[in-house]
């Protein structure tokens, strides 16, 4: 079988991560390029991808490729990504898929009449540890779930240079912490527990002076038979413990996953404490480019697929608009994207 022929567009700090990956993939994957308006920062990234060459403009590269990994600002997402798709390339798209609701929805639609994979990398879904609690849960290993709870505790100081000089305007980044960030983990409780009832939010900017919207925020979900859940986020954690953590409360026992230690515990009755599985902390993304492969060569559906993405993208937007409100938001009469495409 022939190689996927690969552009890596945009080469900030997350580039190095992906570069980092490209070699688990070898038989399947041929990085070609790695492109950046900054040619200094291409060349860089290039130098760690063997073959690759640097450019600085994505649409040069474009005929030599069969897909693109979008690492981007969230503002570029919208057009660079139509241009790919226009052109007939797959898409891996760094989250989020875009920063409008009509953005969105150009590039679901783009997609389907280009008959190409567009994938959003939403990498924690492909983590081994929290694809073995979803089989837990829906198998009802240790009964029913009736609470999940995650934090995400960093420190994120944005200045001017690098990710800082456009992240620190609102309309460039498209929210706040919960909506560059915390759409992870939206998008990870939809998948665990389907789509939420109602809910609200509470964000701030104490402690992260440099946000123009939320630095810290703290997201509560009911589901359907009164599951419930919870999501803090922050950039602006000079310590923490949990780091990234989360808790599965069921009927007969709590799920824990330490995404730092990488290891999964089962809490049981009288404080007993099993380990169930162990994998490699960071962020897994050979697994995530393995399963954009596997959509390439046999034409599956993304399991983080664009209309998925925007659902998620969609509670965040209902948060931020009942917040300003003052008001609970409620999902009922939200409209789900994949319809108006079936």
């Amino acid at each position: 079988m022939a190689r996927t022929r690969l552009a890596l567009v945009g080469c900030g700090g997350i580039a190095r991560n992906h570069a980092q990956r490209f070699a688990a993939h070898t038989d399947r994957l041929k990085v070609v390029a790695a492109v950046d308006v900054r040619l200094e920062q291409a060349r860089a990234v290039a130098d760690l991808i063997d073959g690759a060459v640097a450019a600085e403009d994505y649409r040069d590269v474009l005929p030599d490729v069969d897909a693109v990994l979008l690492a981007t600002p969230h503002q570029l997402h919208h057009a660079m990504a139509m241009d790919c798709l226009a052109a007939g390339k797959h898409v891996l798209l760094e989250k989020p898929l875009a920063n409008t609701r009509s953005e969105c929805l150009d590039l679901v639609a783009a997609s389907q009449r280009s008959g190409t994979v567009l994938m959003v990398a939403y990498c924690m879904r492909y983590h081994p540890l929290l694809r073995r609690v979803k089989e837990l849960l829906d198998a009802r290993t240790y009964g029913e779930v009736f609470q999940m709870s995650i934090w995400t505790e960093q420190l994120t100081v944005l200045d001017s240079d690098n990710f800082g000089r456009w992240a620190m305007d609102v309309h460039n980044l498209g929210g706040g912490q919960l909506f560059s960030h915390g759409c992870h983990y939206i998008d990870l409780l939809m998948w665990y527990l389907g789509d939420p009832i109602e809910g609200v939010h509470v964000g701030t900017r104490t402690g992260t002076p440099w946000m123009t919207m939320e630095g810290t925020s703290n997201v509560a979900l009911k589901f359907d038979r009164g599951v419930l859940a919870y999501h803090f986020g922050t950039w602006g954690a000079r310590g923490s413990r949990l780091k990234y953590s989360l808790h599965a409360h069921c009927t007969d026992a709590m799920l824990e996953v330490d995404l730092i230690a990488g290891k999964l515990y089962a809490h049981l009755p009288q404080d007993k404490v099993e380990l169930l599985a162990e994998s490699p902390g960071g962020k897994p993304m050979e697994q995530e480019m393995s399963h954009f492969l596997d959509c390439i060569e046999t034409g599956r559906r993304p399991d983080t697929n664009a209309a998925e993405s925007l659902r998620g993208l969609e509670v965040i937007w209902k948060l931020y608009a009942a917040e300003r409100q003052g008001v609970v938001a409620r999902f009922a009469d939200m409209p789900h994207p994949q319809s108006s495409f079936e």
